[in-house]
């Protein structure tokens, strides 16, 4: 009779154990996803703003606009392709640790060892064993990508939008930055997939002992051989889900810039 006491503290002691892990382990996780996402915040902090200011520097300041607020095509277009550039460059570290730690999720489905122990870590490990120029691996390929879905995003946002302000009865609300925000999501999708498809099959080739790649030996050689081989439509695969993620992400963006800029005090965009 004595045993069984004995018995029920032991379990219960060990089901104490068990919650209290368990909470731990529920805490360390949370912890780490905050981590992970205001390192995800600051990608997009850089990013977005090296964009953002670059591409109105370059239309009030360097090109300008015409007498009548028109702005050229072409003007846009390159100050599109010039912001993504440039934002993609500052914002490539963060960018680089953000997909390495994505990968870290299908390692450990794969139940294969995990390399970093967080964002902080992978930061230091990728800085030590690549020195700063390690921190902008595989930056053409992502500026490649950057440059065409900006071209897509800004300037099509920035020509509809002065479009429906000036010929038609819209003024400039939400209900412009709406439907120009829908147009820009929608183009920049249609920009930005085939260089996405490039970049996929660039980064997950196999790859020999020095780490070059075995089946393509460039952005143009990938994009050539997938064109000949599977056909023009091929570098649009995926194109649904991309367009449903963009469209969404550009909506939000928009109209918040927007926002933002109203209650700043500053004209809108």
């Amino acid at each position: 009779m004595s045993g069984r006491p004995c018995g029920r503290s032991i379990g219960g002691t060990r089901e104490r154990q068990l919650e209290r892990q368990t909470g731990l382990d529920q805490n360390v996780l949370f912890i780490k996803h905050i981590t992970e996402f205001t390192f995800l915040m600051m990608f997009y902090t850089v990013y977005s703003g090296g964009r953002m200011v670059t591409y109105e520097h370059l239309r009030e300041v360097v090109f300008g606009k015409s007498e009548d607020k028109h702005y050229p095509l072409w003007k846009s277009v390159i100050g599109g392709i010039t912001a993504g550039v440039i934002g993609q460059f500052l914002a490539n570290p963060t960018d680089l640790v953000k997909v390495q730690m994505q990968m870290e999720g299908k390692r450990k489905l794969e139940g294969k060892p995990l390399r970093f122990r967080g964002v902080h870590h992978a930061f230091a490990k990728i800085l030590a064993e690549g020195g700063v120029r390690g921190l902008w691996a595989g930056w053409v390929p992502n500026i490649q990508r950057a440059a065409l879905v900006n071209m897509g995003d800004l300037t099509t946002y920035d020509t509809v939008k002065h479009y429906l302000v000036l010929n038609t009865p819209l003024e400039d609300n939400i209900m412009t930055h709406g439907l120009s925000s829908l147009c820009s999501g929608l183009v920049a999708s249609i920009l930005g997939t085939p260089a996405d498809v490039i970049k996929s099959r660039i980064m997950n080739q196999p790859r020999d002992k020095q780490g070059r790649g075995l089946l393509y030996k460039s952005s143009t050689d990938c994009l050539i051989q997938a064109v000949e081989g599977e056909g023009f439509m091929s570098l649009y695969k995926g194109f649904l889900p991309s367009w449903l993620r963009m469209t969404p992400w550009s909506l939000v963006f928009w109209l918040t810039y927007e926002k933002i800029r109203e209650m700043s005090g500053v004209s809108p965009f």
